[in-house]
Formats: C-alpha cells, sequence, structure tokens
C-alpha cells in the first residue's frame, strides 16, 4: 500500500533555488528503496546550498560523486571484507547496503566541495549565473542605447 504525501512544499519553493524538480519528485512520493539513505536539501546563503545524506559504516572510497549536466548522482558500494576477515554479526541494524542517490540539479548549480565526517557527506553546491544571463540596465540616451553596469548610475 503506498501513502500518499500531503506535505504542504509551497513555502519551501518560494525560498529554496534550484530545487524545483526535487520537490516535484517529494510531492509525487516514491518506494521505501528511493528513501535510502536518507538526506537533508539545507539553504545556507541565497547561492548555497547544502545536501547531507547519512552514509554510515561507507568509507570515502566506497562512496562516488557524480555530477553531470543537471544531474547530481551519490552512489555507494562496501568493498567485500578481506580473506580471512569476516565478521560474524549477530545482529546487523546499519544498512550498508548498495545505494544511489540522484538529485536534479537547476541550471548554473554546480557542486563546490563534498565532505564525509561522522558518518555523514555533505556536498556544497554554489548556483552561478554566468554574467551575460544576468538582468541589467540600459540607459534611454539620444538615439543610442549605452550599457549600464549593476549598481552604478548612468552619467
Amino acid at each position: 500500500m503506498t501513502m500518499r504525501n500531503s506535505f504542504d512544499w509551497t513555502p519551501y519553493r518560494r525560498s529554496t533555488v534550484g530545487f524545483d524538480r526535487l520537490f516535484d519528485f517529494l510531492e509525487t512520493g516514491g518506494s521505501g528503496a528511493e528513501n535510502y539513505p536518507p538526506f537533508d536539501i539545507e539553504k545556507v546563503a541565497d547561492d548555497h546550498f547544502r545536501i547531507t545524506v547519512a552514509v554510515a559504516g561507507f568509507k570515502a572510497d566506497e562512496i562516488d560523486i557524480t555530477a553531470q549536466q543537471n544531474m547530481l548522482s551519490v552512489s555507494g558500494r562496501k568493498a567485500p571484507a578481506p580473506e580471512g576477515e569476516e565478521r560474524k554479526l549477530l545482529y546487523s541494524g546499519i544498512a550498508t547496503r548498495a545505494f544511489e542517490r540522484r538529485f536534479q540539479l537547476a541550471d548554473f548549480v554546480r557542486v563546490g566541495s563534498a565532505d564525509l565526517a561522522d558518518g555523514l557527506l555533505t556536498i556544497d553546491l554554489v548556483r552561478e549565473v554566468p554574467e551575460a544571463m544576468k538582468p541589467h540596465k540600459i540607459a534611454i540616451g539620444g538615439g543610442t542605447a549605452t550599457l549600464i553596469e549593476p549598481g552604478k548610475k548612468a552619467a
């Protein structure tokens, strides 16, 4: 039985740049397999975001982060235990199964850095709009248009 997510994401859509497709995914729900590993998305500043993924039990060399166009992919696969060092667990509550988590990124969002500490993988994202895409004021002159740099006044 699938339960529909009834949470209203509207306030977060207004204050979060670059994650519209992610909110669409969250609103439509997903199966239990898509909920591993759990993650947080945080707005650090106007053009700076952070994704934190809980990857307890994984080492840095067992996690792969790939950014391609507007897709960020985080995957993890435990390395097999060396011969003779197999553990005999009485109970296994820490999930160490292989995973792949994908995040849709908005245009001009790039991965700034990634860090693994205390079982949490943090990925910093930065939104960098090219200068040519930013709005510019145009001064109205006597037949010629003059471009005014943002923050400056016309002479």
